[in-house]
């Protein structure tokens, strides 16, 4: 029986010497408490020496917190400043490890240590932190039609792996079914990606993804829409039949634009071509008529008899002093001062054919004849 107790009190001590392992899961955000337990404070209070270790996923190791010589050090590092503290009466013989909030860099293997007069009791303690799903991004990619195939897209940026996706619809009127179309395929190497094939207009309503892991979930929705066939002609239609009678209209307006430049410029123009017309029957006065030739004729025998009559008057008041008057020259004398009114040149008479043909009373009949003229 005493061998018994022994071998028990070898064991108690033994698991107190090791430790214990103990593993915790938590959400980012939240508060976690990691047990370490002694009885190593209650002899001798000043020789306690509690510590707190982390080793991280890469395998560096760093002091979290400890208490030595009655003080306690918890800013050992800026990664844990401030949000690591011991969560109970230490002294009494509870040293567990609080850390509020917590982060993912928080993850890893915690090492706890109490020492007092040459015994110590170790424990470790690992800490999984989860990280919930971002809320994740609903995307469309394909065409809105009859007959064609949509795929619908799901994916959250950040969060611990895995991360399930699941597409439902969403029930927005009485007896509308929550399950996909069923020509629906689901990409199991994307679970994120739904395919939805040969829609149709009942394929129409909201659809919700959801994001999940075991840190919990979140989701987002799309609405889809189907149009039909024949819709899409008319609006098309339509919007062509827009463009087409705004070309035209532009067209009217630039023509009635350039109608009203061209009336504006012939307006302009319609001064200066009567202008240029108002010449025309001074021209036609230039042309000679017969009864403007006659005139002119006349006017111009007319000059040329008083021309003549001027020129034989000189040549006669010469004459007389040169020789005496003869009788009967004045009427040889008229006949040349006669053809020259109707219009003929005087013909030239020789100097010499004048002495002799004038006589003493010719310049009597030679006046009278120029009067008569």
């Amino acid at each position: 029986m005493s061998l018994l107790l022994l071998l028990l009190c070898l064991v108690s001590y033994y698991a107190g010497t090791l430790g214990t392992h103990t593993e915790i899961k938590r959400v980012a955000e939240e508060r976690v408490t990691l047990p370490c337990h002694h009885q190593l404070g209650l002899p001798e209070k000043d020789t306690l020496d509690i510590e707190w270790l982390l080793t991280d996923n890469e395998g560096n190791q760093k002091v979290v917190i400890t208490y030595s010589s009655h003080h306690v050090y918890s800013n050992l590092t800026e990664e844990q400043k401030g949000r690591v503290a011991f969560a109970s009466n230490f002294l009494a013989g509870d040293a567990s490890l609080q850390i509020e909030p917590l982060k993912p860099s928080d993850e890893g293997r915690y090492t706890c240590k109490v020492k007092n007069s040459g015994r110590y009791v170790w424990s470790h303690v690992t800490l999984k932190v989860l990280v919930r799903p971002s809320k994740p991004k609903c995307e469309l990619e394909g065409e809105l039609t009859e007959g064609s195939d949509l795929t619908l897209q799901c994916e959250s940026a950040s969060g611990t792996k895995p991360i399930v996706y699941d597409w439902q619809r969403v029930r927005e009127k009485e007896g509308e079914d929550e399950h996909l179309p069923p020509r629906s395929r689901i990409d199991y190497d994307n679970p994120g990606r739904v395919l939805l094939q040969n829609l149709t207009m009942s394929s129409s309503g909201l659809y919700q993804c959801t994001a999940g892991n075991e840190a919990g979930k979140e989701s987002c929705v799309v609405r889809v829409t189907v149009q039909h066939v024949q819709s899409i002609g008319m609006i098309a239609g339509a919007v062509t039949g827009m463009v087409a009678g705004a070309l035209l209209t532009f067209l009217l307006v630039w023509l009635l634009i350039r109608r009203k430049d061209k009336e504006r410029y012939e307006e302009e123009e319609r001064p200066n071509e009567i202008r240029e017309d108002a010449e025309a029957p001074k021209a036609r006065l230039v042309k000679p008529s017969s009864s403007s030739s006659g005139s002119r004729s006349s006017r111009s025998g007319s000059s040329s008899t008083r021309s003549t009559a001027n020129s034989a008057s000189r040549s006669q008041r010469t004459l007389s002093t040169e020789a005496a008057p003869q009788p009967g020259l004045a009427t040889h004398a008229y006949s040349l001062v006669g053809p020259a009114g109707r219009g003929s040149e005087p013909k030239k008479v020789h100097h010499a054919t004048l002495t002799k043909a004038t006589t003493p009373g010719m310049i009597p009949s030679q006046s009278r004849a120029l009067q008569t003229v």
